[in-house]
């Protein structure tokens, strides 16, 4: 599809005049159509003038680039006011909330009062976010035809004149194009908290402690990429139902504006042969692996904590965890050092026999037996920032988004050029120069950046329905592309240590496709698999005897709508004019009911492999599926009158003897040729002509 074309789909009609005039710019290049050939083109160019050059070049950075730039910082101000203005209502519903608790007024008239309230701030908040997410939608395709229009002209009159190094300077002054929309996105956030623990009943919770937690609950654990242009929709698709999250190892809470997402980085561990690396691509159970994660800096005096994951083959997964100062990771990962003064310390506030202590003792021991049997060594670096939503003390869902992942080389495997100081356990050339993405410093070879946002979704067991519903619409949208069993270690082994290794993740490929879905061939899809899952749903349960599941209705406009019936022609709309015109009577279902039995059990006395259950009906319509426009005949052939009998029918015999007749004499002639053509001593060759003829006769009689 052409550019022109691209922008004119993505124009959102509030702002059509304040999109880049893109026609405009080619019928001032002289590109819109009306010099065709490398004649005229090359005329064409001969005669543009300084003139022109000073015109395109005008309107270009002038006129357009400034008012597409005018117009975004406009509209992000009025965003941020209204947000501002939004805060203010939210301050006013609270204070109101305290005087009339202090005041002992009725609850019946405040509770009134603030139902009229809240639904016209959440609309508020709602028209607000959409506009984020054109404006985000404004800014790339604004920012693309600007690129485009400028090599267009260098291509047409780069032997004269160039634009875009004009323009990559100009662009980089303004910005429209990298604008940071998270303080607003947070400041929404709380605002979408406020209303839900108003209007739905949500409130804090006092958080669980992660021992305690990790033994009573259990998550599914769902992991999508997100690309890089949808990443704003989901981030505000999200936001209305979950508030962004600010974590530390402390404390958690709601994010606030002006606040960064923070930047994670995990050290994995590997042998010199990859075996961890080996025994989770192979999916072996009991597969572990281990690393060092911390939050910030490392100079900045992180925190830091040892865990190692144990997948099991049925799918859980068994986390221990621990923190460690820095001074002491070297001797920890030696052997030398085993965690002593923090176990002293549990001794004495809790005792020796306390769980904790025992259980911190035995992890230590655990993870040192482990880097030991497998000769572990840090082997690579993930570094990523970490947006999470969730609700503070309510973990029934809770959702991560990681942007600017990238994989860095910690190894020390090529003694000559070792990436990794092998004295030290980390590199030191990133950590003390606080290097940031996209890590403009690390060699070629050792960095791999990847191309989209990471999306985890954890949903514990026991959620509500209507959590799982916005969960699964999210899900089974266009914004995000199903990676099941992805994991952050294989891909950056797979993709930095491929000389290494023999066997890769089935996710790889995946990168060299474009990821985006049409939203509308992504709606149908989900239409068609809901459909189809509910039919399955319907026909197991009449088979094992049980009560069919919610029946499925069909989404305006989805091909599940549209579908014909193969078994009466009629599509699913004609078959709901057809029902509200019958009656609809328990007798008539009732005896519907009885001779539908009636008709199964007898047939099934003469006919035991016949099933006149809804699954095998629905197995038999399934194993003849009908051509569209072809219909199942509603009666026998021998019911429908006198049957009657084509004339060729009657000549069948006829037309199969003279076939015959013509083989036997094709076959005939080669004989005589044969006995002719032989000599009077072969006679081999006579014997057969005379073979020939005698099969010749019979086959002609």
């Amino acid at each position: 599809m052409r550019f022109g074309e691209t922008l004119r789909s993505s124009i959102y009609e509030p702002w059509r005049s304040q999109y880049i005039d893109y026609s405009k710019l080619k019928q001032l290049l002289r590109d819109d159509g009306s010099t065709k050939g490398s004649d005229s083109a090359h005329e064409d160019n001969q005669d543009w003038t300084e003139e022109d050059e000073s015109a395109f070049v005008d309107e270009l950075v002038n006129v357009q680039l400034e008012k597409v730039n005018a117009f975004h910082d406009e509209t992000y101000k009025s965003l941020r006011d209204r947000t501002s203005r939004c805060e203010s209502e939210a301050q006013k519903i609270a204070a109101s909330e305290r005087n009339e608790v202090n005041n002992d007024t009725q609850s019946g008239a405040a509770d009134d009062g603030e139902q009229i309230t809240l639904p016209k701030l959440l609309e508020k908040l709602d028209g607000i976010t959409k506009e984020i997410n054109e404006l985000e939608k404004y800014s790339r395709i604004n920012f693309t035809g600007f690129l485009k229009a400028a090599k267009k002209h260098d291509r047409r009159r780069g032997s004269q004149y160039r634009v875009r190094p004009l323009l990559q300077v100009r662009l980089a002054a303004l910005p429209f194009n990298s604008e940071d929309y998270s303080p607003l996105l947070y400041q929404l956030s709380g605002l979408y908290s406020f209303v839900r623990q108003r209007m739905h009943g949500e409130q804090e919770k006092p958080p669980v402690e992660p021992e305690s937690k990790e033994k009573m609950m259990k998550y599914k654990s769902l992991k999508f990429w997100v690309h890089p242009e949808n990443l704003l929709e989901v981030k505000t698709y999200i936001l209305r139902r979950l508030p962004v999250l600010v974590y530390n190892p402390q404390t958690s809470k709601v994010a606030e504006g002006g606040q960064q997402d923070p930047r994670i980085t995990s050290l994995y561990f590997d042998s010199p042969d990859f075996s961890l690396y080996s025994a989770k691509v192979g999916k072996t159970s009991g597969a572990s692996s281990l690393r060092l994660r911390w939050y910030g800096h490392l100079n900045d005096n992180a925190e830091i904590f040892v865990e190692k994951k144990t997948t099991e083959e049925n799918g859980d997964s068994d986390v221990v965890r621990f923190p460690i100062k820095t001074k002491y990771i070297r001797p920890f990962i030696s052997g030398e050092y085993k965690m002593g003064k923090s176990l002293n310390k549990l001794q004495e506030r809790q005792g020796k026999e306390s769980d904790a202590f025992m259980r911190l003792q035995n992890s230590v021991d655990d993870i040192q037996t482990f880097i030991k049997n497998n000769s572990l060594q840090p082997m690579l670096r993930a570094n990523y920032s970490r947006t999470a939503f969730q609700i503070p003390g309510d973990d029934r869902v809770r959702i991560s988004l990681d942007t600017d992942v990238a994989f860095i080389r910690e190894d020390s495997l090529d003694q000559d050029r070792p990436c990794r100081d092998p004295s030290e356990w980390h590199r030191t050339d990133i950590d003390a120069s606080e290097m940031e993405f996209p890590f403009p410093g690390i060699r070629r070879g050792e960095i791999a950046r990847f191309p989209y946002a990471l999306l985890e979704i954890k949903i514990r067991d026991g959620a509500k329905k209507k959590t799982n519903e916005w969960v699964g619409d999210l899900m089974s949208s266009h914004l995000v592309k199903d990676a099941a069993r992805f994991s952050k270690f294989v891909h950056g082994v797979a993709q930095l240590f491929e000389d290494y290794v023999n066997s890769f993740p089935f996710w790889l490929s995946d990168l060299e496709t474009d990821i985006r879905k049409d939203p509308e061939t992504a709606f149908q899809e989900e239409q068609e698999k809901r459909a189809k899952h509910a039919e399955e749903e319907q026909a197991v349960g009449s088979y094992m005897g049980s009560s069919a599941g919610r029946a499925f209705t069909a989404a305006v406009g989805s091909p599940v709508a549209r579908h014909i019936d193969p078994k009466d022609g009629t599509t699913a709309g004609d078959k709901g004019d057809q029902l509200s015109k019958e009656p609809d009577t328990d007798e008539d279902r009732e005896s519907t009911t009885l001779k539908t039995a009636w008709n199964s059990q007898g047939l099934q006395s003469f006919l035991p492999s016949f099933s006149g259950s809804k699954y095998g009906r629905s197995r038999q319509r399934d194993a003849a599926r009908l051509p569209p426009g072809v219909r199942e005949p509603g009666r026998l052939i021998k019911d429908t009158g006198p049957v009657r009998v084509e004339p060729k029918v009657w000549l069948a015999n006829q037309r199969t003897f003279v076939k015959w007749q013509h083989i036997s004499v094709l076959l005939a002639t080669l004989s005589l040729s044969l006995y002719n053509a032989a000599g009077e001593s072969n006679g081999v060759a006579r014997g057969l002509a005379v073979a020939y003829t005698l099969i010749a006769a019979a086959a002609g009689v």
